[in-house]
């Protein structure tokens, strides 16, 4: 029985020490896990005031990608990563560009890159920008340098089997919102601009001579900026076309000169007077090319002028943008009359166009 009780005290001392083996071996993995959770839960810059971009390109392992978050100061140690990669829910990590600018945990880090928020650059094009203006554009949004991008849209390449008589993108590159990696090349900015003008193009299933038509639409673009408008402006040169006039289109005779390296931000008599293919005050007919990038309304007009007889128009010159449209010189004349008139009075908008 002694030894009976004996044996019993031992196994109770070993079943003891046990225990405490294991509360200390659990104690210790809750306060690593814990020390772990808290370090992949705190927010860490390792970088300065300027944002930060880490290409994750296809292919990369994990440790790969933790070593180069980590080399950029947007985690503070690359294990961190791997942890992170390896708790649920677990998914692949996207490939691309991801700009970092604030304090982020190494848990929001591995969120992103499993959910792809990849970088994007925001290119907002309005309607009726020209080349030059376009590349100033590309330029301030930090895609590419506008020399370089006026190189590429001046290449008719990528529309010439639409339009076989274009002698540049002017016209193609249609206006839009854009996403684009800040990579990506002037060639490929022209691509998907003027891939977009194609889709559109087909949607409006026009059967016409595309180059006319978006000649025509950069014109009615440029004139007016009211989209209920636009099929009369439209209609005013599509009449005066067909009646033999000269269009007379102011917007033209700054391209004219925009060509040739000569606008000094006004037209001059000189430029009125000027011999050139678009100047369409010495040149019957449309000019060989567009003068800007048409919207979608602009060629829905083009496309659809409205049925009238009118031969000129004239802006209101009250600040609407609105315009007085005439069927002959006497009614134009009186209109333009009116719009002296009222750039006259006190507080009069001198920015609406003229007369045509």
């Amino acid at each position: 029985m002694a030894r009976k009780l004996q044996r019993t005290s031992m196994v109770m001392k070993r079943m003891k020490r046990m225990l405490g083996f294991l509360l200390l071996l659990v104690l210790a993995v809750s306060a690593g896990g814990i020390y772990v959770l808290r370090q992949l839960s705190a927010p860490f810059q390792g970088f300065g005031e300027e944002a930060v971009f880490v290409e994750v390109e296809r292919g990369m392992s994990t440790a790969q990608i933790a070593e180069a978050l980590a080399a950029k100061g947007v985690i503070a140690s690359a294990w961190q990563l791997q942890v992170a990669r390896l708790l649920p829910p677990r998914a692949l990590l996207q490939a691309g560009e991801y700009r970092f600018a604030k304090p982020a945990s190494a848990l929001e880090v591995t969120d992103r890159l499993r959910r792809g928020d990849v970088y994007f650059v925001t290119l907002k094009v309005p309607e009726g920008l020209n080349l030059w203006e376009m590349a100033q554009l590309v330029e301030s949004s930090d895609l590419q340098k506008a020399t370089g991008f006026l190189k590429e849209a001046r290449n008719p390449e990528l529309i010439k089997d639409l339009a076989p008589s274009a002698e540049s993108l002017e016209g193609y590159l249609f206006p839009s919102t854009y996403e684009f990696r800040r990579n990506t090349t002037a060639r490929e900015i022209c691509e998907r601009l003027t891939r977009e003008f194609r889709q559109q193009w087909q949607a409006l299933g026009h059967p016409g001579d595309v180059h006319e038509v978006v000649t025509m639409a950069s014109l009615v673009e440029k004139e007016s900026s009211l989209t209920e408008e636009r099929p009369l402006v439209a209609s005013v040169f599509w009449n005066r076309q067909r009646e033999g006039i000269k269009l007379d289109c102011d917007p033209t005779v700054i391209y004219a000169a925009l060509l040739e390296g000569r606008y000094r931000g006004t037209i001059y008599l000189s430029d009125l007077q000027r011999e050139h293919p678009y100047n369409t005050y010495q040149r019957r007919g449309l000019p060989p090319g567009p003068i800007a990038n048409p919207g979608l309304e602009a060629l829905r007009a083009a496309i659809h002028p409205a049925q009238s007889d009118y031969l000129f128009f004239v802006a209101k010159g009250d600040g609407s943008g609105a315009h007085r449209f005439s069927e002959n010189l006497a009614a134009h004349s009186r209109a333009v009359q009116a719009y002296r008139d009222a750039l006259k009075a006190p507080n009069a908008n001198r920015n609406d166009s003229g007369n045509r």
